[in-house]
């Protein structure tokens, strides 16, 4: 990659991962802060401030789609990040579990996440494009790991409040690192209008739009189950689950390294994505019959990282690719809004496959998504990079 395909995809994935830190960073301590404000203790309002960011997403990643494809990447994306700045601090104030509720729609409102591939697709060379996309779809299980090390943390330092505050600053960082360092895409000089029926009718992109929605369903239903599972068979209280989680996603970097150097620079996507989702099927079944020591679970964690993080690495990429030139923001907005689609449902899901039927169950039924997936793979058409011009 060159300096500037470089710069782009370290500030890009900073300002994704900064997206993904607002849904992450509460999770480990968001139960236990909730009692002490009014209406902490009613747990349907205490789900409901935790799912409306995923839920305000999955309704809005369309339309910031669609605008950053006519009024230009950066406009709509320093809109988003402001809108996530207001949300932020709103949190921080919040009185109440309501109060916080409206804060949590309103960081939700800030969906990026299309506006900020489809600009990434912009300013990189097809066959550097992966790449880049790795940069900013590893940032995701990179912050999802530091954030289950990290909260605990910085709650018992800063509380609550800090966080939010934390999380609206750092956005305003972000804006700058946007406005400073990324350079400006060229417009096309006459954009067309292309019916959003047929970016979402588009066989190429319904199987990849399908694929994070799945994963990422795997991914939340997981980790309803897994945290219960490291204290009850791995012997470690929720303060030290990071001493499991952060080595597998640092050591599943390492391994997916290879890996995403074999899909691009040797054309062997086919095999590096579908043996991906290969993979995630064997964790699935491993977590199944071998997740009852915390040497199997951690095993079956580091597979599980290198799927995932290969999978949001390439996913975005192939989108870009399979997307029509002048609707790459609308197409990466559907595939976004299946993404946030999945993280709800996954979570809701799984724990409710988890309180009849077990954690076994939960697991069991990942793998049979993840076998559905994999069926889906197989007909997915895979085009050879083409030669920069």
């Amino acid at each position: 990659m060159s300096p500037e395909e470089r710069r782009v995809g370290a500030a890009l994935a900073s300002i994704f991962a900064l997206r993904m830190l607002g849904l992450f960073l509460i999770l480990p301590v968001f139960a236990a802060f909730a009692p002490s404000l009014p209406g902490g203790h009613d747990l349907a309002l205490v789900g409901l401030a935790m799912g409306a960011y995923g839920l305000t997403q999955a309704l809005l990643q369309i339309p910031f789609g669609i605008s950053s494809d006519h009024w230009g990447r950066k406009p709509v994306i320093v809109i988003g990040l402001l809108l996530f700045v207001v949300g932020s601090f709103i949190a921080a104030w919040a009185p109440d579990m309501h109060w916080m509720i409206v804060g949590r729609v309103v960081q939700g409102a800030g969906a990026i996440s299309g506006a900020v591939t489809a600009l990434a697709a912009d300013l990189t060379r097809e066959e550097h494009r992966t790449k880049v996309m790795a940069m900013i779809g590893s940032s995701i299980g990179l912050v999802f790991a530091l954030s289950l090390v990290a909260a605990p943390l910085l709650y018992g330092w800063i509380g609550m409040s800090g966080l939010f505050s934390l999380t609206g600053t750092l956005a305003l960082l972000a804006i700058a690192v946007l406005l400073w360092v990324v350079p400006t895409p060229p417009r096309p000089p006459a954009p067309v209008r292309l019916p959003l029926r047929r970016v979402l009718a588009e066989r190429e992109l319904l199987k990849l739009n399908l694929g994070i929605g799945f994963l990422h369903m795997i991914q939340m239903a997981m980790f309803v189950v897994l945290p219960r599972a490291l204290i009850d068979y791995g012997g470690l209280a929720t303060p030290e689950h990071w001493k499991v989680y952060l080595p597998a996603v640092l050591a599943s970097f390492v391994v997916m390294v290879p890996a995403i150097i074999a899909a691009e620079k040797k054309d062997r996507m086919r095999l590096v994505f579908r043996a991906a989702v290969a993979l995630i099927v064997v964790v699935q079944l491993g977590l199944y019959l071998f997740g009852h020591s915390l040497t199997g679970l951690a095993l079956c964690l580091l597979l599980f990282f290198v799927a995932f993080n290969i999978l949001e690495a390439t996913l975005p990429s192939l989108v870009s690719r399979a997307a029509p030139p002048e609707a790459k923001g609308a197409a990466l907005g559907v595939y976004n809004t299946t993404q946030a689609i999945g993280l709800f449902l996954g979570g809701a899901a799984g724990g409710l496959i988890a309180r009849h039927w077990g954690g076994g169950a939960v697991f069991a039924v990942c793998a049979c998504l993840a076998l559905v997936w994999l069926a889906v793979t197989g007909t997915m058409r895979f085009s050879r990079r083409q030669a920069a011009a």
